[in-house]
């Protein structure tokens, strides 16, 4: 059965993984009290996956703005290579000689976890997303649910989104495409140093960021905003911090 499952997935996904490295992205909420202990149930499983020869997840905590109390993204590269029997035979290895069983993992996990929501994504290549994780400790993590036909017009959006960050010398966003799980079609991340460097875009003088809106695709940049909402049946927006050893 669970073959036949992977096997559907993998059928139903390949065209799109061709195009981005696969992530898992988990969205967790604590239960009252306990946000301390979930943080440590992922931080204690980072010798598993470094044993293992995974790439541990990256994660970060909520600051303001939706629901979760954190996001954790773990690298897959895609179905196929995830899966292999080769990778699964280790994790069993791993696992049974360090204790660090799935069972044991979800098990404290339940303990603490309230509500949690996951979602396979289509992003960057890994080198990228480490070196943006790595060079920052600030995150705005912007997550869509598109209107109907307005897939590819919303992507394109934040693509022109990302060459106008580039003009003003701003970071640009990461963006996640949707391949299997919840409901989110696309969501993005935008790295920053700190909060601060996050906010320095409101020195940026008018007409430096109207030029860049311009030459984006964008009719002005106080319209960057509105024609986002023209695409778009739900948002949500989140500050956040990385969640470091």
């Amino acid at each position: 059965m669970i073959g036949t499952l992977i096997a559907g997935l993998l059928l139903a996904t390949s065209q799109s993984t061709d195009s981005g490295y696969l992530y898992k992205a988990v969205l967790l909420r604590a239960s009252p009290g306990s946000l301390l202990e979930v943080i440590d149930t992922y931080r204690d499983r980072r010798s598993y996956h470094e044993a293992v020869g995974d790439h541990p997840p990256f994660i970060m905590r909520h600051s303001q703005g939706d629901h979760w109390d954190l996001m954790v993204i773990f690298p897959m590269g895609s179905f196929a290579r995830y899966y292999q029997r080769e990778r699964v035979t280790r994790r069993e290895r791993v696992a049974r000689e360090t204790a660090h069983t799935l069972g044991a993992f979800d098990g404290k996990a339940r303990r603490h976890v309230a509500w949690r929501e996951e979602v396979f994504v289509a992003g960057p290549p890994l080198e990228e997303v480490a070196a943006a994780f790595g060079g920052g400790e600030f995150y705005h993590v912007e997550m869509f649910i598109v209107l109907p036909g307005k897939y590819a017009d919303l992507k394109r959006e934040r693509e022109m989104e990302n060459a106008y960050l580039a003009a003003l010398d701003r970071p640009e966003n990461l963006i996640f495409e949707r391949v299997a799980g919840a409901a989110w079609d696309l969501f993005t991340i935008g790295v920053y140093r700190d909060i601060k460097h996050f906010s320095d875009s409101a020195d940026i003088p008018a007409d430096r960021r109207e030029a860049a809106a311009k030459a984006a695709g964008f009719d002005s940049a106080d319209e960057i905003g509105t024609y986002l909402r023209t695409l778009m049946d739900s948002h949500h927006d989140t500050l956040a911090r990385a969640v470091r050893e």
